[in-house]
């Protein structure tokens, strides 16, 4: 297998409705900070111990029980064969990067197994071959088969974008041809449970130009919303996302993975087919979810309860579910928003969620995961769900693992867009970006910076075109005065969320952004419950936390923030790999006078006492990694008149 020019994840080169354009897969190069020792540790450490525990789990073994290489038992729930297809999606992304000997050759023997598991109709799901033959496409609600197989198509197609591989995509386009001939059009009508399927179908239409592929999509979208999948067991058709048609919904619902996949697939089907009513829809259904469902980190899903969005403001915090792959979702439907519209609110989205809410579930090592994200742990082992202070190597239900890996591994693909005028610049991070821009030589640019620590981002020009065109940089949202400079003279931000720069750019040009990045003190809707009387830190991207790891002196559950007092950041090199610590004042509370009660009159005792303390914050993303402890983000201001 050979690299190869190719696109990334998402292929907007030629979708009609795209305002911005992605780039080739190779186009972004993380050279150096936190992105680059993210993909470090992904390629050295994640993906080998992914592929030990696919190993120890069972679902590779699956396959071989399915190809009839095996006799042992099934093992694992439905969608077993999905994690081998995710791992194999990360592994074709960082393939590309760089080669891998080991990481080649396993990824070519576990294909071999893929295709020996394929039957003769081109179906392949090791459940229903191996534990319920003969019940194929029985169970549309919990079964996966179209989950699964979509997962497959996204492989398939990142390992011929990133390595040249035909193989995989032959077996994917075998199934994909046994599905047309169940479902569409005076065929089988199918909702799937679980959406996945929608975006992998217009992904294998932008790669082969089949329109089938988008018209099976949008067949499955258009027969989502009218109950076909019953109450389940949830008593409700919208933990399915059926039970409002998808050109009517006006908020997201149910299952928050499967609601934003389902949005994902349907903004895919808008770029190919510029249908206003899907934008309308997917606009509304944005803006419930970042005006009233949406947590401070980026995280989504308020209901353990069939992991789920709740009510409006739903948000508690020590039952947070903001389930991993929530996250990732989101990016990715942000992601396509971004293309559709090119506005910078999902920009701003995007990094707030890859930066706490998908960085949150892995460890610094690569090779323990949170499938549940809270926002508040007392330190305690969880022994009756998926939460809890401690990451495991693996969950019987390891979606998130291998989503996290393929998620690393493209980072590269969220940094940048072309347009017809020009560059946009939306992520940052130490990197080399090489485009074509359509007028005589690439443009090559470079950037440096030590973000998201330090907010001055330098970007030099290695090689223009020849004519004049238009760099464009993000300015976050969180940063209330930017500036720039253009090889050291001022130039002035402009009013829609990006610096525009136009001009005909010569090699040596610098432009200059200054992103100050003080901590600040966030503060919650006074609908939100569990943070009344509460606020948050905030440093750049970055949510901070209070973690018992670095209050030897007090109780995190006792600690009261001052919010009248300074907050003060430093750099902490031998901290959790280096980080910017944010310190404040506050008190710690004497719960001691409670001597076991639960519950007291006011007024007698209630006055607890206090004293003065250093609150001293790290990065959400970087908690429970120095063992197990209790955290929180929202910390309780303190009393008026406390001393």
């Amino acid at each position: 297998m050979t690299t190869r020019q190719a696109a990334g994840p998402v292929d907007g080169a030629k979708s009609p409705a795209a305002t911005l354009t992605t780039l080739d897969a190779q186009a972004v190069t993380i050279e150096d900070g936190l992105w680059a020792r993210r993909q470090t540790v992904n390629y050295e450490t994640a993906l080998p111990h992914g592929y030990r525990m696919l190993e120890e789990a069972g679902n590779l073994e699956n396959l071989r029980i399915a190809a009839g290489h095996s006799s042992a038992p099934y093992r694992g729930p439905v969608f077993m064969d999905s994690d081998v297809y995710k791992w194999l999606e990360a592994a074709a992304w960082e393939l590309g990067r760089r080669p891998n000997d080991w990481l080649r050759t396993t990824s070519e023997a576990t294909i071999d197994l893929v295709a020996a598991a394929q039957g003769a109709d081109g179906y392949i799901n090791s459940f229903y071959t191996v534990a319920q033959p003969g019940r194929r496409w029985t169970d549309f609600a919990h079964g996966h088969e179209l989950y699964c197989a979509g997962h497959l198509i996204q492989a398939a197609v990142a390992l011929r974008r990133a390595t040249g591989g035909e193989r995989l995509l032959a077996i994917a386009q075998r199934f994909t041809d046994y599905l047309h001939s169940l479902f569409g059009p005076g065929r089988k009508v199918a909702t799937p449970g679980h959406p996945e399927i929608e975006m992998a179908l217009v992904e294998l239409y932008r790669e082969t130009g089949e329109r089938r592929h988008l018209d099976l999509a949008a067949f499955f979208l258009e027969h989502r919303g009218r109950g076909w999948l019953g109450p389940g067991r949830y008593n409700s058709s919208s933990s399915y996302q059926d039970r409002v048609p998808v050109r009517e919904a006006t908020g997201v619902e149910g299952h928050a993975v499967r609601a934003l996949y389902l949005t994902t697939g349907e903004t895919d089907v808008y770029l190919e087919t510029g249908e206003a009513a899907l934008l309308g829809a997917l606009n509304r259904q944005w803006h419930d979810l970042v005006s009233r469902k949406l947590y401070i980190t980026g995280g989504v899903g308020g209901r353990h309860h069939s992991e789920a969005f709740g009510q409006p403001y739903e948000l508690p915090n020590d039952l947070a579910y903001c389930e991993t792959c929530g996250a990732i979702a989101s990016v990715m439907w942000s992601w396509r928003m971004l293309l559709a519209t090119g506005e910078s609110r999902f920009g701003d989205l995007i990094e707030r969620t890859l930066y706490n809410a998908v960085l949150s579930g892995v460890s610094l090592t690569g090779d323990r995961y949170f499938y549940v994200n809270p926002l508040a742990s007392n330190g305690e082992a969880e022994h009756l769900s998926r939460g809890g202070c401690i990451r495991k190597d693996w969950h019987l239900v390891a979606c998130c693992p291998p989503n996290v890996m393929r998620q690393v591994a493209t980072f590269g693909h969220y940094m940048a867009t072309r347009d017809g005028s020009g560059l946009q610049i939306h992520q940052y991070a130490p990197a080399r970006i090489t485009v074509d821009l359509g007028t005589g030589p690439v443009m090559v640019v470079r950037m440096e910076t030590a973000y998201p620590w330090d907010g001055r981002v330098r970007l030099s020009v290695e090689q223009a075109p020849t004519t004049a065109r238009a760099l464009s940089f993000r300015l976050p949202a969180w940063c209330s005065a930017p500036s720039a400079r253009v090889n050291g003279k001022p130039t002035t931000p402009g009013p829609n969320g990006y610096l525009r720069v136009e001009r005909a750019w010569q090699s040596g040009d610098v432009v200059e952004l200054e992103l100050p990045m003080e901590p600040r003190l966030i503060e919650a809707h006074p609908w939100i419950e569990s943070t009344r009387g509460c606020v948050a830190i905030e440093r750049g991207p970055l949510v901070y936390c209070l973690e018992q790891a670095d209050h030897p002196d007090a109780t995190v559950a006792d600690l009261e923030i001052d919010t009248a007092a300074p907050l003060e950041s430093s750099w902490v090199p031998g901290r959790l790999e280096g980080i910017s610590v944010v310190r404040g004042s506050g008190w710690a509370v004497d719960a001691g006078s409670w001597k076991g009660r639960l519950y007291r009159p006011i007024g007698r005792g209630s006055s607890a006492a206090r004293r003065r303390t250093t609150l001293t914050a790290i990065p959400y993303y970087a908690w429970a990694n120095r063992g197990p402890g209790a955290m929180r983000v929202w910390i309780p201001r303190s009393p008026a008149g406390s001393a």
